[in-house]
Protein backbone atom coordinates (compact mmCIF):
# COMPACT_ATOMS: atom_id res chain seq x y z
CA UNK A 1 0.00 0.00 0.00
CA UNK A 2 1.87 3.53 -1.08
CA UNK A 3 2.08 5.75 1.78
CA UNK A 4 0.18 9.27 0.39
CA UNK A 5 2.52 12.41 1.20
CA UNK A 6 0.72 15.20 1.81
CA UNK A 7 2.51 18.15 0.20
CA UNK A 8 2.82 21.47 1.95
CA UNK A 9 0.32 24.20 0.91
CA UNK A 10 1.49 26.59 -1.71
CA UNK A 11 1.36 30.07 -0.04
CA UNK A 12 0.05 33.00 -2.83
CA UNK A 13 1.97 35.74 -2.93
CA UNK A 14 1.25 38.73 -0.67
CA UNK A 15 0.05 42.02 -2.01
CA UNK A 16 2.29 43.76 -0.63
CA UNK A 17 5.46 41.41 -0.88
CA UNK A 18 8.75 42.72 -3.09
CA UNK A 19 8.72 41.51 -6.78
CA UNK A 20 10.98 38.66 -7.59
CA UNK A 21 14.70 39.60 -7.26
CA UNK A 22 16.54 38.78 -10.74
CA UNK A 23 19.19 36.04 -10.99
CA UNK A 24 21.61 37.89 -11.88
CA UNK A 25 20.79 40.66 -9.23
CA UNK A 26 22.99 40.46 -6.07
CA UNK A 27 20.77 40.15 -2.72
CA UNK A 28 21.31 43.54 -0.66
CA UNK A 29 23.31 43.83 1.97
CA UNK A 30 21.90 45.26 6.08
CA UNK A 31 24.01 48.61 5.61
CA UNK A 32 22.35 49.17 1.60
CA UNK A 33 18.96 48.39 3.44
CA UNK A 34 19.68 50.81 5.78
CA UNK A 35 20.99 53.52 3.55
CA UNK A 36 17.97 53.16 1.09
CA UNK A 37 15.98 53.55 4.00
CA UNK A 38 17.43 56.74 5.35
CA UNK A 39 17.79 58.04 1.98
CA UNK A 40 14.02 57.54 1.35
CA UNK A 41 13.11 58.38 5.04
CA UNK A 42 14.98 62.14 4.55
CA UNK A 43 13.47 62.36 1.41
CA UNK A 44 9.52 61.99 2.68
CA UNK A 45 10.79 64.46 5.36
CA UNK A 46 11.78 67.12 3.17
CA UNK A 47 8.69 66.98 1.10
CA UNK A 48 6.34 66.99 4.26
CA UNK A 49 7.73 69.29 6.66
CA UNK A 50 6.95 72.02 4.39
CA UNK A 51 3.44 70.75 3.81
CA UNK A 52 3.39 70.43 7.53
CA UNK A 53 4.02 74.47 7.91
CA UNK A 54 1.44 75.42 5.43
CA UNK A 55 -1.27 73.67 7.12
CA UNK A 56 -0.27 74.16 10.71
CA UNK A 57 -0.12 78.01 9.86
CA UNK A 58 -3.46 78.10 8.08
CA UNK A 59 -5.28 76.01 11.19
CA UNK A 60 -3.48 78.82 13.38
CA UNK A 61 -4.90 81.93 14.93
CA UNK A 62 -3.49 85.32 14.73
CA UNK A 63 -2.35 85.32 18.67
CA UNK A 64 -0.28 81.94 17.68
CA UNK A 65 1.40 83.27 14.43
CA UNK A 66 2.66 86.86 16.19
CA UNK A 67 4.12 84.37 18.82
CA UNK A 68 5.85 82.48 16.56
CA UNK A 69 6.89 85.18 14.62
CA UNK A 70 5.32 84.01 11.40
CA UNK A 71 5.15 80.31 10.17
CA UNK A 72 4.22 77.48 12.82
CA UNK A 73 5.77 74.61 13.72
CA UNK A 74 3.87 73.41 16.19
CA UNK A 75 0.49 73.46 16.51
CA UNK A 76 -1.14 75.41 19.91
CA UNK A 77 -5.03 75.42 19.19
CA UNK A 78 -6.48 74.48 16.14
CA UNK A 79 -8.87 76.76 14.45
CA UNK A 80 -10.49 77.16 11.32
CA UNK A 81 -11.31 80.63 10.64
CA UNK A 82 -9.11 81.03 7.74
CA UNK A 83 -11.17 78.57 5.74
CA UNK A 84 -14.55 79.71 6.83
CA UNK A 85 -13.74 83.15 5.56
CA UNK A 86 -12.24 81.93 2.48
CA UNK A 87 -15.27 79.82 1.57
CA UNK A 88 -17.99 82.36 2.67
CA UNK A 89 -18.23 83.89 -0.93
CA UNK A 90 -15.69 86.62 -2.51
CA UNK A 91 -13.26 86.43 -4.76
CA UNK A 92 -11.46 83.28 -3.55
CA UNK A 93 -14.65 81.64 -3.26
CA UNK A 94 -14.92 82.70 -6.85
CA UNK A 95 -11.51 81.91 -8.42
CA UNK A 96 -11.83 78.42 -6.98
CA UNK A 97 -15.33 77.35 -8.96
CA UNK A 98 -13.51 79.39 -12.22
CA UNK A 99 -10.33 76.97 -11.47
CA UNK A 100 -12.43 73.85 -10.95
CA UNK A 101 -14.62 74.91 -13.91
CA UNK A 102 -11.80 75.28 -16.71
CA UNK A 103 -10.07 71.99 -15.04
CA UNK A 104 -12.97 69.94 -15.92
CA UNK A 105 -13.54 71.49 -19.21
CA UNK A 106 -10.38 71.70 -20.72
CA UNK A 107 -9.02 68.46 -19.44
CA UNK A 108 -12.17 67.06 -21.16
CA UNK A 109 -11.07 69.02 -24.76
CA UNK A 110 -7.77 68.11 -24.40
CA UNK A 111 -8.43 64.45 -23.81
CA UNK A 112 -10.86 63.84 -26.78
CA UNK A 113 -8.68 66.25 -29.04
CA UNK A 114 -5.26 63.67 -27.80
CA UNK A 115 -7.08 60.43 -27.87
CA UNK A 116 -8.40 61.26 -31.16
CA UNK A 117 -5.13 62.53 -32.68
CA UNK A 118 -3.32 59.31 -31.25
CA UNK A 119 -5.25 57.04 -32.45
CA UNK A 120 -5.58 58.34 -36.13
CA UNK A 121 -1.22 58.65 -35.73
CA UNK A 122 -1.08 54.96 -34.59
CA UNK A 123 -3.04 53.86 -37.80
CA UNK A 124 0.26 53.15 -40.04
CA UNK A 125 -0.58 53.93 -43.33
CA UNK A 126 -3.90 56.07 -42.74
CA UNK A 127 -4.08 59.01 -44.93
CA UNK A 128 -1.62 61.38 -44.17
CA UNK A 129 0.36 59.88 -41.35
CA UNK A 130 3.62 60.60 -41.83
CA UNK A 131 3.09 63.99 -42.71
CA UNK A 132 0.82 64.97 -39.72
CA UNK A 133 3.31 62.90 -36.99
CA UNK A 134 6.68 64.86 -38.75
CA UNK A 135 4.34 68.19 -38.04
CA UNK A 136 3.66 67.86 -34.45
CA UNK A 137 7.45 66.57 -33.75
CA UNK A 138 8.20 69.68 -35.19
CA UNK A 139 5.99 71.94 -32.79
CA UNK A 140 8.24 69.90 -29.74
CA UNK A 141 11.46 71.83 -30.86
CA UNK A 142 10.33 75.13 -32.80
CA UNK A 143 7.35 77.77 -31.25
CA UNK A 144 6.26 80.98 -33.02
CA UNK A 145 6.87 82.65 -29.24
CA UNK A 146 5.09 84.36 -27.06
CA UNK A 147 4.30 87.74 -28.92
CA UNK A 148 3.22 86.18 -32.06
CA UNK A 149 0.73 83.63 -29.72
CA UNK A 150 -0.67 86.67 -27.59
CA UNK A 151 -1.37 88.41 -30.98
CA UNK A 152 -2.93 85.33 -32.38
CA UNK A 153 -5.32 84.83 -29.53
CA UNK A 154 -6.07 88.70 -29.38
CA UNK A 155 -7.03 88.15 -33.52
CA UNK A 156 -9.54 85.76 -32.25
CA UNK A 157 -11.22 87.75 -29.68
CA UNK A 158 -10.05 85.55 -27.01
CA UNK A 159 -8.60 87.61 -24.73
CA UNK A 160 -10.78 88.39 -21.59
CA UNK A 161 -12.13 84.93 -22.30
CA UNK A 162 -12.04 81.67 -20.98
CA UNK A 163 -11.23 79.94 -23.78
CA UNK A 164 -7.67 81.88 -23.37
CA UNK A 165 -7.09 79.61 -20.36
CA UNK A 166 -7.98 76.06 -22.42
CA UNK A 167 -7.08 76.49 -26.02
CA UNK A 168 -3.85 77.99 -26.53
CA UNK A 169 -1.98 75.45 -24.13
CA UNK A 170 -5.14 72.73 -24.98
CA UNK A 171 -2.48 69.80 -26.45
CA UNK A 172 0.34 68.27 -25.75
CA UNK A 173 2.29 66.73 -27.89
CA UNK A 174 4.47 64.27 -25.46
CA UNK A 175 1.01 63.10 -24.37
CA UNK A 176 -0.07 62.35 -27.84
CA UNK A 177 2.96 60.11 -28.59
CA UNK A 178 2.95 58.74 -24.91
CA UNK A 179 -0.92 57.70 -26.26
CA UNK A 180 -0.02 56.77 -30.06
CA UNK A 181 2.59 54.51 -28.36
CA UNK A 182 0.36 52.60 -26.08
CA UNK A 183 -1.97 52.30 -28.59
CA UNK A 184 0.19 50.82 -31.49
CA UNK A 185 1.07 48.07 -28.89
CA UNK A 186 -2.38 46.72 -29.05
CA UNK A 187 -3.21 43.71 -30.91
CA UNK A 188 -3.64 44.68 -34.75
CA UNK A 189 -5.25 41.20 -34.77
CA UNK A 190 -7.54 41.99 -32.29
CA UNK A 191 -8.71 44.90 -34.42
CA UNK A 192 -8.95 43.24 -37.84
CA UNK A 193 -11.51 41.12 -36.38
CA UNK A 194 -13.71 44.01 -34.89
CA UNK A 195 -13.29 45.70 -39.04
CA UNK A 196 -14.72 41.45 -40.14
CA UNK A 197 -17.31 41.85 -37.89
CA UNK A 198 -18.60 45.27 -39.53
CA UNK A 199 -17.57 47.58 -36.71
CA UNK A 200 -16.12 51.24 -38.00
CA UNK A 201 -12.61 53.55 -36.24
CA UNK A 202 -14.81 55.32 -33.71
CA UNK A 203 -16.37 52.17 -32.72
CA UNK A 204 -13.28 49.93 -32.60
CA UNK A 205 -11.80 53.32 -30.47
CA UNK A 206 -14.59 53.85 -28.02
CA UNK A 207 -15.28 49.80 -27.56
CA UNK A 208 -12.08 48.29 -27.80
CA UNK A 209 -8.80 50.73 -27.51
CA UNK A 210 -10.06 52.97 -25.11
CA UNK A 211 -11.01 49.80 -22.24
CA UNK A 212 -7.53 48.25 -23.02
CA UNK A 213 -5.61 51.50 -22.26
CA UNK A 214 -7.40 52.99 -19.04
CA UNK A 215 -3.98 52.88 -17.72
CA UNK A 216 -2.35 55.47 -19.64
CA UNK A 217 -5.93 57.28 -20.03
CA UNK A 218 -5.76 57.99 -16.27
CA UNK A 219 -1.95 58.89 -16.18
CA UNK A 220 -2.57 61.38 -19.32
CA UNK A 221 -5.76 62.50 -17.53
CA UNK A 222 -4.14 63.22 -14.52
CA UNK A 223 -1.34 64.76 -16.27
CA UNK A 224 -3.85 67.58 -18.11
CA UNK A 225 -5.79 67.92 -14.88
CA UNK A 226 -2.76 69.09 -13.42
CA UNK A 227 -1.69 71.69 -15.79
CA UNK A 228 -5.21 73.08 -15.71
CA UNK A 229 -5.64 73.38 -12.13
CA UNK A 230 -1.85 74.60 -11.63
CA UNK A 231 -1.64 77.46 -14.67
CA UNK A 232 -1.37 80.89 -14.14
CA UNK A 233 0.67 82.21 -16.92
CA UNK A 234 -2.46 82.48 -20.20
CA UNK A 235 -4.72 83.84 -16.99
CA UNK A 236 -2.09 86.76 -15.94
CA UNK A 237 -1.06 87.48 -19.64
CA UNK A 238 -4.90 87.10 -21.56
CA UNK A 239 -7.30 88.24 -19.01
CA UNK A 240 -7.82 91.95 -17.57
CA UNK A 241 -10.84 91.38 -15.55
CA UNK A 242 -10.08 90.48 -11.74
CA UNK A 243 -13.50 88.55 -11.18
CA UNK A 244 -12.27 86.55 -14.01
CA UNK A 245 -9.26 85.10 -12.00
CA UNK A 246 -8.09 81.48 -10.97
CA UNK A 247 -7.27 80.30 -7.80
CA UNK A 248 -3.93 80.64 -8.61
CA UNK A 249 -3.44 84.14 -9.57
CA UNK A 250 -5.31 85.15 -6.63
CA UNK A 251 -2.71 82.85 -4.65
CA UNK A 252 -0.25 84.79 -6.16
CA UNK A 253 -1.58 88.13 -5.23
CA UNK A 254 -1.85 87.12 -2.12
CA UNK A 255 1.18 86.08 -1.57
CA UNK A 256 2.77 89.31 -3.10
CA UNK A 257 0.92 91.66 -1.15
CA UNK A 258 1.93 90.30 2.30
CA UNK A 259 -1.73 90.87 3.39
CA UNK A 260 -5.61 89.32 3.38
CA UNK A 261 -7.87 90.91 0.73
CA UNK A 262 -10.21 92.66 1.49
CA UNK A 263 -13.84 91.71 2.09
CA UNK A 264 -12.79 88.41 4.28
CA UNK A 265 -15.06 89.25 7.13
CA UNK A 266 -15.21 90.31 10.32
CA UNK A 267 -12.36 88.09 11.77
CA UNK A 268 -9.91 90.30 9.97
CA UNK A 269 -10.74 93.66 11.81
CA UNK A 270 -10.96 92.14 15.47
CA UNK A 271 -7.64 90.53 14.34
CA UNK A 272 -8.92 86.98 15.33
CA UNK A 273 -7.73 86.37 11.36
CA UNK A 274 -4.07 86.59 10.37
CA UNK A 275 -3.44 87.77 6.88
CA UNK A 276 -0.49 84.89 6.57
CA UNK A 277 -2.87 82.08 7.46
CA UNK A 278 -5.10 83.24 4.99
CA UNK A 279 -2.37 82.71 2.63
CA UNK A 280 -1.17 79.34 3.61
CA UNK A 281 -5.27 78.36 3.61
CA UNK A 282 -5.26 79.20 -0.26
CA UNK A 283 -2.22 77.25 -0.74
CA UNK A 284 -4.20 74.18 0.64
CA UNK A 285 -7.23 74.57 -1.35
CA UNK A 286 -4.67 75.17 -4.57
CA UNK A 287 -2.83 71.51 -3.48
CA UNK A 288 -5.81 69.91 -1.51
CA UNK A 289 -7.19 68.43 -5.46
CA UNK A 290 -3.71 67.21 -6.23
CA UNK A 291 -3.08 65.57 -2.88
CA UNK A 292 -6.49 63.84 -3.55
CA UNK A 293 -6.07 62.73 -6.59
CA UNK A 294 -2.80 61.11 -7.28
CA UNK A 295 -2.68 58.36 -4.72
CA UNK A 296 -5.30 56.48 -7.43
CA UNK A 297 -3.74 57.31 -10.31
CA UNK A 298 -0.19 56.00 -8.94
CA UNK A 299 -0.70 52.74 -9.69
CA UNK A 300 -1.29 53.00 -13.46
CA UNK A 301 1.86 55.49 -13.81
CA UNK A 302 4.72 52.65 -14.18
CA UNK A 303 2.00 50.70 -16.79
CA UNK A 304 1.11 53.58 -18.46
CA UNK A 305 3.79 55.83 -19.01
CA UNK A 306 6.70 52.99 -19.52
CA UNK A 307 4.55 51.26 -21.73
CA UNK A 308 3.61 53.76 -23.80
CA UNK A 309 6.99 55.50 -23.82
CA UNK A 310 9.06 52.30 -25.06
CA UNK A 311 6.41 50.70 -27.85
CA UNK A 312 6.51 54.48 -29.23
Amino acid sequence: MTAVIDKPPVREPSRWAAPPRPVWEEEPNKAGLAGKGLVLTLACLGILFPLWIVVVTSLSSRKTIDAAGGLVMIPKGITFVAYKELLSGGQVTRAAVISILVTLVGTLFSMTVSVLCAYGLSRIGSLGHRWFLMLLLATMFFSAGLIPTYLLVQSLGLTDSYLALILPSAVSVFNILVLRGFFMGISQELIDSARIDGAGDFRILRQIVMPLSRAVLAVITLFYAVGYWSAWFNASLYLNDQDMMPLQNVMIQLVQKQQAPVGLGQAIKTGELSGLAVQMAVMVMALLPVAVLSPFVQKHFKKGMLTGAVKG
